[in-house]
């Protein structure tokens, strides 16, 4: 999909004209008909009924107007305040990320708007989720990605970005890799990995360990660890879905999807972006991470 096409089928959706559609864009009417088109084919339907002097939107067409329109706004905001800063060899942009957050979540983000913000400079930070909340307001980090966390202040902005399930990560040897779901009793009788300071470790204790504390194995503050003791045999992880893991790894879902979190984005109100930080809360916010949510 190309800006081009965008902001053609959004002059046609305002002026119901391609005509006058083409003059606001300062292009043929054919070059802007042929972009439409292309939009279209790739969308897999007409978003523009044509029949004689009658121009309107398609069903098709009213759904995705919104959301054209976002696009084309935060790509035109990324532009402009990247052009405000072109002067500036450097733009620092420091994110936090929460323990059980991976890294892998804002590797896209980055990347696009890499193309619009030159001298992109990106710091990632990892702290515990009420830690990043207190670096946030202190200026140390500019936007920050968590998963639960209690009493946000006013202060901070807060947007929902996806929920996710917990899964069980474990060696493809392990005596529980054929099943598949696991359910409380497994769990109960396995011997399980803890990941220093994860956030959703209340939920887990309240959810399958109320009666008796679980089997905790190793413990390490690091996924990657914790990986290699799983891929070795040493025990289970209880993991977020988006979590990249091992190729010797594999991932069963829990039985009855008792353990899920809301994945988040915060940064503080008020206070002025950077083009970096600008650019990165508008495609982090406006991005579709359905996908994400679906893996498994």
């Amino acid at each position: 999909m190309e800006l081009h096409q965008v902001r053609y089928f959004l002059a046609v959706a305002s002026t119901l004209n391609f005509t006058r559609a083409a003059e606001q864009c300062n292009v043929t009417q054919p070059a802007l008909t042929k972009a439409v088109q292309k939009l279209e084919q790739e969308l897999g339907g007409e978003l523009i009924y044509r029949e004689r002097q009658l121009t309107q939107l398609t069903d098709l067409g009213k759904e995705v107007l919104p959301m054209l329109e976002r696009t084309l706004a935060s790509a035109e905001a990324v532009r402009h305040r990247a052009q405000e800063f072109q002067r500036k060899e450097i733009a620092p942009l420091r994110i936090g990320l929460a323990p059980s957050i991976s890294a892998s979540l804002v590797l896209d983000p980055i990347a696009e708007i890499a193309k619009c913000v030159p001298g992109l400079h990106v710091e990632l930070r990892e702290d515990a989720a009420e830690k990043l909340v207190d670096l946030l307001l202190e200026g140390e980090i500019n936007a920050a990605i968590v998963g639960d966390v209690q009493d946000v202040p006013g202060r901070i902005d807060d947007w929902s970005l996806f929920e996710e399930r917990y899964v069980a990560v474990l060696a493809t040897t392990h005596r529980l890799a054929n099943r598949p779901s696991i359910g409380v009793d497994d769990l109960r009788k396995t011997i399980l990995l803890k990941r220093a300071g994860c956030d959703i470790t209340p939920k887990i204790q309240r959810s399958y360990f109320s009666e008796e504390p679980p089997q905790l194995g190793h413990c390490s503050g690091h996924d990657l660890h914790l990986q290699h003791m799983a891929a070795a045999g040493f025990g289970v992880i209880l993991a977020p879905e988006h979590m990249p893991h091992l190729p010797t790894l594999k991932t069963i879902p829990l039985e009855g999807d008792l353990l899920s979190r809301k994945v988040r984005l915060l940064a503080v109100q008020g206070r002025r972006y950077s083009p970096a930080l600008d650019a990165f809360v508008k495609v982090t916010r406006f991005r579709d991470w359905s996908v994400v949510a679906r893996m498994a």
